[in-house]
């Protein structure tokens, strides 16, 4: 009797008609049986933003022949949220997959990455989730060299699990004449955006600002995910949402002088992060 297949839930920040969810889409239908909830449009750079204060609508998308499809108003977190604990129900998905983003999400670009929000939210719901990324920004990237890394990926996750309340951050170089060289566990690279505003006037003469800026990175280690991009590795970060500085707690006790009550005082927590 063949063994029954997983569920997948696809979900994405570019929008339910963007190439990468179609790639996305192609890989995951060879694997398993998939169902996809993506925003009704673009929501790249939304970080974990959901929908408290404007109503979310979620209607039927035929986007994808012969695969259940939604397209949601909302966030990508609002997408996972919905799919969740409305579209599957009663029915736990196997694997959450998000993407696959139109450029990188590498480094600190994480914290705003929407395509990552919806595999965050799908971990803290305690769902294994992966979020996959082209470090390619051109108008006509080409995502057909991504899929059998995805694919590799994602049969692993399914054959061996994922840690419990981790992400894993995908990111894959762009096509190129030069072969990918493999892929890399590592971890995110300390390096940052360095933003400038230039000051502008629209046709109307009034003052608006557009964020320009470069990236900087001061991390040279050979773990990280920038390194592995460099060296066109496929980098694989995994991801939590306990943003604790568990390193911090020692010092801010040992160093802070603060109020506390004397039952207390044997109740302080140490660096050591829950399991």
């Amino acid at each position: 009797m063949a063994s029954k297949k997983p569920l997948i839930l696809i979900s994405n920040d570019d929008g339910i008609t963007a190439p990468g969810i179609q790639t996305l889409v192609k890989v995951m239908k060879k694997i398993g049986e998939v169902v996809v909830v993506a925003p009704d449009g673009p929501q790249s750079g939304m970080g974990h933003a959901i929908t408290v204060a404007n109503t979310l609508r979620l209607d039927k998308s035929t986007a994808f022949p012969d695969v259940e499809a939604y397209e949601c108003s909302g966030t990508p977190a609002d997408c996972v949220k919905l799919a969740k604990h409305h579209v599957l129900k009663n029915r736990q998905p196997d694997l959450v997959v998000s993407g696959i983003n139109h450029g990188s999400n590498s480094s600190i670009s994480v914290l705003y990455s929407g395509t990552m929000s919806a595999a965050i939210e799908a971990a803290i719901e305690g769902l294994p989730a992966i979020g996959f990324s082209l470090c390619d920004y051109g108008h006509e990237a080409d995502f057909s060299h991504t899929e059998p890394f995805v694919e590799q990926i994602v049969r692993q996750a399914l054959k061996h699990g994922i840690p419990v309340n981790t992400a894993l951050n995908v990111n894959i170089p762009k096509n190129s004449a030069t072969p990918i060289a493999g892929i890399k566990i590592c971890r995110q690279a300390h390096a940052r955006w360095q933003e400038e505003f230039d000051e502008r006037l629209d046709p109307n003469k009034r003052r608006y600002f557009w964020m320009t800026g470069s990236f900087v990175n001061s991390d040279k280690g050979e773990d990280t995910d920038e390194w592995a991009l460099a060296n066109n590795y496929v980098s694989v970060v995994p991801c939590q949402f306990d943003l604790t500085a568990y390193h911090a707690i020692p010092q801010l006790n040992n160093e802070w002088e603060l109020e506390e009550k004397p039952e207390m005082k044997d109740k302080k927590i140490t660096e050591k992060a829950p399991n």
